[in-house]
């Protein structure tokens, strides 16, 4: 998988320039709506991202069919998908953020963020009121991203067992 430069070697641009941009170059990736020939990628990625708990190939083809409108990938000139993020939808007073994974090795440069701000732009632009997600309380590079967007962790701490046996998680708030 080719290397990304990182955002700042980027010129400078909004997510939203970047959701809007037609096609990726060599040096300038593009997040883009998914798209159903990105399955197998999407599928890979998660499995790199969350080894520990990918979600299955029918989870993923249901969340593109039910949210195709809330899926977002970043992709290269060659096609490769490098991250991702989804969302429930928009349009009513809240969304949930169901997953941002961006490739392990392009971590703490900044992509992770790009795609965020792309979906929340999204999110704000179709009327939603707040966005929530649950992320795992030992995640510290993605709770201390998610806080410099302005969530903030729901009352009481982590919610022990949330997603099953040992599976914590920290429920965070966005009101757009």
């Amino acid at each position: 998988m080719p290397a990304l430069p990182p955002p700042e070697e980027r010129p400078p641009s909004s997510a939203r320039s970047l959701l809007d941009q037609p096609e990726p170059t060599e040096r300038h990736p593009r997040i883009r709506h998914a798209r159903e020939p990105d399955l197998p990628q999407l599928v890979r990625l998660d499995g790199e991202v969350f080894p520990h708990m990918p979600y299955p190939y029918f989870v993923l083809r249901q969340f593109l069919d039910a949210f195709r409108d809330h899926m977002l990938v970043l992709d290269d000139s060659a096609g490769e998908l490098h991250g991702y993020v989804m969302s429930t939808g928009a349009g009513g007073p809240q969304s949930w953020i169901l997953t941002l994974g961006v490739a392990p090795t392009l971590h703490g440069q900044g992509w992770g963020r790009l795609l965020m701000e792309a979906m929340l732009d999204h999110l704000r632009r179709q009327g939603t009121g707040t966005v929530n997600l649950a992320v795992d309380p030992a995640n510290d590079p993605a709770i201390a991203l998610y806080r410099s967007l302005g969530f903030t962790a729901s009352p009481g701490g982590p919610r022990l067992d949330y997603f099953g046996p040992g599976e914590h998680r920290l429920l965070m708030t966005l009101p757009l």
